[in-house]
C-alpha cells in the first residue's frame, strides 16, 4: 500500500524542481571537487550501481543527498536524492538540496528497503540530466 505522506512530499520536491535546476553545483565529469566522497569508499557498496552509477556524495548531507551519479565515461549523468519514509512521515522536509546539472530530462522516484549508506527504507528520487543517461546508468 502506498502511502499518502512520501508521495505528497515526493510530489512537493518534485515542483521545486524547476527552482532547484537554475544552479550547477557538480562538474560534468568525475571525480567532483572535495566534500563530495566516492560513496563505494565510504560504504559496502561496489563501485558503479546500475540505475544509479558510480555515486558521489557530501558526507554532511547525508542521509538526503544530493549524489552524483556518474556513467562508465564519468560523465555526470544524475543526481539522485534519497529520502527515509520514517522522516517524511513524521514531517521532515529536505529543503535546498543541490542539483548536479541544470539540465533534469525526467525523474524517477521510487521506494528502497535500505542499503549501506542509508540503511532505513527511503525513496530514491532520480533526476536525469540528459535522454540518454537512463540507458547509459542501467548498464
Amino acid at each position: 500500500m502506498l502511502r499518502p505522506i512520501p508521495l505528497l512530499a515526493a510530489g512537493l520536491l518534485l515542483g521545486a524542481l524547476p527552482l532547484l535546476a537554475t544552479a550547477q553545483t557538480a562538474p560534468d565529469t568525475a571525480p567532483p571537487a572535495a566534500p563530495f566522497q566516492k560513496v563505494s569508499e565510504l560504504v559496502t557498496l561496489p563501485d558503479f550501481l546500475p540505475g544509479l552509477g558510480t555515486l558521489y556524495v557530501d558526507p554532511a548531507s547525508l542521509p538526503a543527498g544530493p549524489f552524483l551519479g556518474y556513467d562508465h565515461d564519468g560523465k555526470l549523468s544524475a543526481t539522485i536524492y534519497m529520502a527515509p519514509l520514517e522522516d517524511l512521515e513524521g514531517g521532515s522536509a529536505f529543503n535546498d538540496l543541490a542539483v548536479g546539472s541544470n539540465s533534469v530530462t525526467s525523474v524517477d522516484i521510487y521506494y528502497n528497503a535500505g542499503h549501506p549508506g542509508v540503511e532505513k527504507p527511503h525513496v530514491h528520487v532520480v533526476l536525469y540530466h540528459d535522454m540518454a543517461a537512463k540507458a547509459r546508468l542501467a548498464e
